[in-house]
């Protein structure tokens, strides 16, 4: 399974952007899809997360409220989006999209190693 991210770019303080994701194919029945990032300097963080088969979506607390986890309407398409609102300068990083192989857990939807495909990676760029 290959991840395609897209989307990130420089905006100023209180900006918006969306990201997106897409998989060249599903990866499973009740695989789940999430946004991390990692800003320089700083380890891999969990953002958001979705399942997909029933579309429940979760989140760091940090963003949640500002951010928004979504896919696609079309079930013939593999497309993850986050919608980002009110951009701060701490959102700074490069953001990656990860997708599991397996049916994972909600208190495993942070830790990195539960995903099984990865992303190349956007950069989103927040100045004050």
């Amino acid at each position: 399974v290959q991840l395609q991210a897209s989307g990130g770019r420089s905006v100023q303080t209180g900006g918006s952007l969306r990201l997106s994701c897409t998989a060249s194919r599903r990866t499973g029945n009740n695989y789940v899809m999430a946004w991390f990032r990692q800003a320089p300097g700083k380890e891999r963080e969990y953002v958001a997360a979705l399942r997909w088969s029933n579309g429940g979506t979760y989140y760091k607390s940090s963003v949640r409220g500002r951010f928004t986890i979504s896919r696609t309407r079309d079930h013939d398409k593999n497309t993850l989006f986050l919608h980002m609102n009110r951009l701060e300068p701490e959102d700074t990083a490069v953001y990656y999209c990860a997708a599991s192989a397996g049916s994972p857990i909600v208190s495993m939807f942070a830790d990195p190693g539960t995903y099984d495909y990865w992303g190349q990676g956007t950069l989103v760029t927040v100045s004050s």
